[in-house]
């Protein structure tokens, strides 16, 4: 059999130290898994010690393949290794080497050596799409952790952070998680407040909160159960837990309570900073009965932030994933006239802003998540259909769109609301992904 070799080196801002700590920790495997690839962890030993193994499950349905690893000996501080039991290759070997530079800098090497099975017959049929999809993941790998190391190294917060989230199952709450304990953070899950299972003993002595619970705005047709749902989970959630948070002998300084750019409503080109007032209809009057739920916390010299979330692109969640199928299958187009602006954030930068408002004293009150450079629904969809290689020439008209959502449709997907980060920017949040194609080809691996 052929033996094949992958090698990737990159120049990591860290030191080595670092380095090795961000890898070796809880939430690592979860960050370096490509978001593009249906993979999912099954069953894990934490940590990179000899015998340490990891199972995950690759594929959709009936066809996806189990892969069992298993780690060698390292040398803690330079190298580890895993090697394939059982999954999809003849043999599989990935090592991973650290090296100082500097003091503040690493160089991080990945080398994978692998047979491919059936050979030759298996290199003919996959061998190049297979190669250049292992070159797609490390290189994504290799971004992740210079990224993850830059943002820490920004905010500034000591490690050992104890901070709780509500909805931490959820995606922006699993990746904060993730981001958290890789970075030597206390990530603590949260019950749901409307759940009454929050006792205030577990909120003392936290050094933050961020409040991320609330039932799913785009799960279904806004029926007027579902609007009564998506009211009290915010509203009464968030009321909830800041009148528990004002009640400690030691609350937490700062509250970061997950709030949307729905506060705008629909408002054509209009440029919207965190001084617009509010807009008309459903999702404004929710966003500012949520916001003012928290009064209790502010009231008891808390620190809340409103982190009014824009349209958050990822892979794996949100609009991005329900665009996917049909843009891969070039039968994607824009939505209605696709003149509405969709401002738009990465989940990176959500998770970002987030540390950044824990660490930044001067944030307070609403605090827009957005890109710095909104799209329109146009201009969203001309991108992802040029990242894709695919064509984007079959629009959804408005009435199809209502007749499927309803009230919905006109509130999330055909909406206009041009936002921009106004106190992120003043207060120097570095964004991960400022622009939409690099953000989108970081994201799926269109590298």
């Amino acid at each position: 059999m052929a033996l094949e070799i992958i090698r990737l080196v990159s120049e990591v801002p860290a030191s080595v130290e670092d380095v090795w700590d961000w890898h070796v920790r809880p939430g690592a495997l979860e960050r370096l898994l490509p978001p593009w690839e249906p993979i999912e962890v099954v069953e894990r030993d934490e940590g990179v010690d000899e015998g340490r193994r990891t199972t995950v499950r690759l594929g959709l349905g009936p066809t996806a393949l189990t892969w069992v690893s298993e780690h060698l000996a390292p040398e803690p501080g330079k190298s580890f290794s895993d090697v394939q039991v059982e999954g999809p290759f003849a043999s599989w070997q990935h090592r991973h080497l650290f090296s100082a530079i500097t003091r503040s800098t690493c160089e991080i090497e990945d080398r994978i050596d692998y047979e491919l099975p059936f050979e030759p017959m298996g290199a003919f049929v996959a061998g190049r799409y297979l190669r250049e999809r292992i070159e797609r993941g490390i290189a994504y790998r290799h971004r992740v952790v210079s990224r993850d190391l830059s943002l820490h190294a920004r905010t500034g917060l000591a490690p050992g952070r104890r901070i709780g989230i509500t909805g931490s199952s959820g995606l922006v709450g699993a990746a904060l998680t993730h981001v958290l304990s890789t970075g030597g953070h206390v990530p603590i899950a949260l019950a749901r407040p409307t759940s009454g299972e929050i006792h205030p003993g577990a909120l003392e002595g936290l050094d933050a909160v961020v409040h991320l619970a609330g039932e799913p705005i785009a799960a279904g047709q806004w029926t007027r159960e579902r609007r009564r749902r998506i009211r009290d989970s915010r509203v009464d959630g968030t009321r909830i837990l800041s009148d528990l948070l004002a009640g400690l002998e030691s609350p937490p300084p700062v509250l970061i309570c997950a709030s949307a750019i729905g506060f705008y409503g629909n408002r054509a080109d209009e440029v919207l900073d965190e001084q617009a007032t509010a807009g008309k209809g459903f999702l404004p009057s929710v966003v500012e009965e949520w916001e003012h739920a928290a009064d209790s916390a502010r009231n008891a010299g808390i620190r809340v932030v409103h982190s009014r979330f824009g349209v958050v692109i990822w892979p794996s969640g949100g609009a991005l994933k329900k665009m996917l199928p049909t843009m891969r299958a070039g039968v994607g187009g824009r939505l209605g006239t696709g003149r509405q602006y969709w401002s738009w954030v990465s989940l990176d930068d959500v998770i970002g802003s987030t540390l950044h408002a824990i660490s930044d004293d001067r944030l307070a009150g609403p605090v827009n998540v957005t890109a710095p450079r909104p799209a329109t629904n146009r201009e969203f969809t001309a991108v992802l259909a040029d990242v894709l290689d695919r064509p984007a020439i079959v629009p959804v008209p408005p009435f199809a769109l209502r007749a499927a959502m309803g009230a919905m449709a006109d509130e999330l997907l055909l909406a206009s609301a041009r936002v921009i980060p106004g106190k992120l920017s003043d207060t120097g949040y570095e964004f991960c992904e400022p622009d939409l194609e690099s953000a989108l080809r970081h994201m799926l691996g269109r590298y």
